[in-house]
């Protein structure tokens, strides 16, 4: 398995849910009207330029549907394509290309475009840091949407709650940024913990305290190079600096100027659109083979 692709076990399970979802309780009573004989082969077509990404989902659509119908990838999740790529071809009986189609492309539109997105994030921040996404992914689809920003080039913040240590201001209010680092501490050793600052003086403290990683956020570039010469002119210079906020297509550069670590945006996956994809069958073909 390529790393660009999300756990076995997450593509089954959120295929079969999509499945149920659209195939109801009859299944596809327009599919039952083709002849069960007709056998189809369909080209799956990008209309626009972008990355590809949910090859693993859109094969897994057609291997719960039928084990007749083949799947083949020209370009795998991670591959560049422009207006008129062929990803790759699905063959199989009509009906059951059909009643896939519209599942499958789900997944790779949708997928591709998150793919997509932090690819152009990525080209536009340069080489100097690292593109990283939030938490802020459609529920349920958590893991593909992760293994999509991979794919593009971008890297994965945690995946859960259980990942590490994120204290943000709410949970701040009450305790103090040097308490709370000791009680992270103190209950999960080992952890990464990181505090979420706005301003020089809470970055200070986050650092005394012991912070493994400090996000800023809603900060201005100066901000920012100011807030990292502090962490690198510290006693753990090991310390990651995170930008978060704020933080689009055109300023990206800037803030990757700033020396910090890794900028995080949910932009890459909670706003990305999808990547036009067509599936286009070959219907001469399909009734000449089922003839």
């Amino acid at each position: 398995m390529s790393t660009f692709e999300p756990p076995a076990g997450e593509v089954r399970a959120t295929v079969a849910r999509a499945l149920a979802e659209d195939l109801g309780p009859l299944g596809d009573i327009t599919a039952a009207l083709v002849p069960s004989e007709a056998r189809a082969v369909a080209d799956v077509v990008a209309r626009d330029d972008g990355v590809i990404a949910g090859t693993a989902c859109a094969s897994e659509v057609f291997a719960q549907l039928d084990g007749h119908v083949d799947v083949e990838w020209l370009v795998r999740d991670g591959g560049q394509v422009g207006p008129g790529t062929t990803i790759g071809h699905v063959v199989g009986p009509l009906r059951s290309v059909l009643t896939g189609e519209r599942t499958a492309l789900n997944f790779l539109c949708h997928l591709s475009g998150v793919a997509t997105a932090t690819r152009r994030f990525v080209v536009a921040a340069g080489e100097k840091i690292r593109v990283l996404d939030t938490r802020k992914t459609l529920p349920g689809l958590r893991a593909l949407e992760k293994a999509a920003v991979r794919a593009g080039g971008g890297a994965n913040h945690r995946g859960s709650l259980s990942d590490f240590v994120l204290l943000k201001d709410n949970h701040l209010a009450g305790i103090g940024i040097t308490e709370a680092v000791r009680r992270a501490q103190s209950q999960w050793p080992g952890r990464t913990v990181e505090v979420e600052c706005d301003r020089l003086a809470q970055v200070d403290e986050a650092v005394r305290a012991g912070a493994s990683m400090v996000l800023l956020d809603n900060m201005t570039t100066d901000e920012v190079r100011e807030c990292v010469a502090l962490v690198r002119g510290s006693a753990d210079r090991s310390v990651v600096v995170e930008v978060s906020g704020g933080v689009t297509l055109e300023n990206v550069r800037a803030y990757a100027d700033t020396g910090a670590d890794a900028i995080s945006t949910s932009v890459i996956t909670q706003s990305a659109p999808a990547l036009d994809i067509g599936f286009d069958i070959r219907f001469d073909i399909a009734m000449k083979e089922g003839s």
